[in-house]
């Protein structure tokens, strides 16, 4: 099984069960997860995002050898973050990258977004993008953070033919129309992590097709069951199943 979505650090508002790495890597083992694609929570607020990404890497190294794929953190509204992404891509050998444009302060029509696109795009990096962490009910009330509007991004796709995008933190279902721009406009995957509703793990497979459907648990924010359930109940084909849990993420990283 691969999880194309867990986070290491530390959540900033509570501790969680999880959140030291070599616990987060014990749990998913024991859920026969053979492979996790990791974030860091300190991507998120922190402003050195250089350190941040170093220690994903250092952890990802020490704790999860052959288990935990780095995705690094970049702010295209930091200076110098194009060094940050050539580190990412160039000494950490990373395949992807995660972008949190709520928390960093921009939105997808910003120019800074579109050169992001590129460069990772020319790089052949898989670039994730967080629609949002939580539901806003469940936020500090000093730190509303509302979901990323996807509007832009249709536009975006089509000048970058080559972009693997994947979409993290969303339930596409509540926008249909906009889920088919998307999936029309480029090589776009989501994750499973927010969709919500008996059956709307299948009924996105329907929308768009199951081969962009990938599982993400979100752990440890979230609970790792509750992903896994979502499959489950989705009365897939064993065929299906073995796309969702772990072939549609493994033919990403090797476009």
């Amino acid at each position: 099984m691969i999880d194309v979505n867990v986070n290491l650090s530390r959540w900033p508002f509570r501790r969680l069960v999880g959140d030291e790495p070599a616990g987060l890597v014990a749990q998913l083992r024991k859920r026969n997860v053979t492979q996790a694609w990791a974030g860091t929570f300190d991507g998120i607020l922190h402003k050195d995002l250089s350190s941040a990404n170093e220690r994903l890497v250092n952890d990802c190294r020490r704790d999860g050898p052959g288990m935990l794929v780095p995705f690094g953190s970049i702010n295209p509204k930091l200076p110098e973050w194009q060094r940050d992404l050539r580190r990412c891509h160039e000494e950490y050998k990373m395949p992807g990258i995660r972008l949190h444009p709520n928390y960093h302060g921009y939105d997808l029509t910003d120019p800074a977004f579109s050169e992001l696109l590129h460069l990772a795009a020319a790089s052949r990096l898989v670039v994730q993008l967080a629609v949002c962490m939580e539901d806003q009910r469940t936020q500090h009330p000093l730190m509303r953070v509302a979901p990323v509007d996807l509007s832009p991004l249709p536009e975006l796709l089509k000048n970058e033919p080559g972009l693997r995008l994947v979409v993290l933190n969303s339930d596409p279902l509540q926008d249909v129309e906009l889920l088919q721009k998307l999936t029309s406009s480029g090589h776009v995957s989501f994750d499973i992590s927010m969709v919500e509703g008996v059956g709307g793990v299948a009924r996105l497979a329907r929308k768009i097709s199951i081969q962009r459907v990938l599982f993400g648990s979100h752990y440890p924010l979230f609970y790792f069951e509750s992903a896994l359930l979502k499959v489950r109940e989705s009365e897939f084909t064993d065929t299906e199943r073995r796309a969702v849990l772990e072939e549609n993420a493994r033919r990403l990283l090797e476009v």
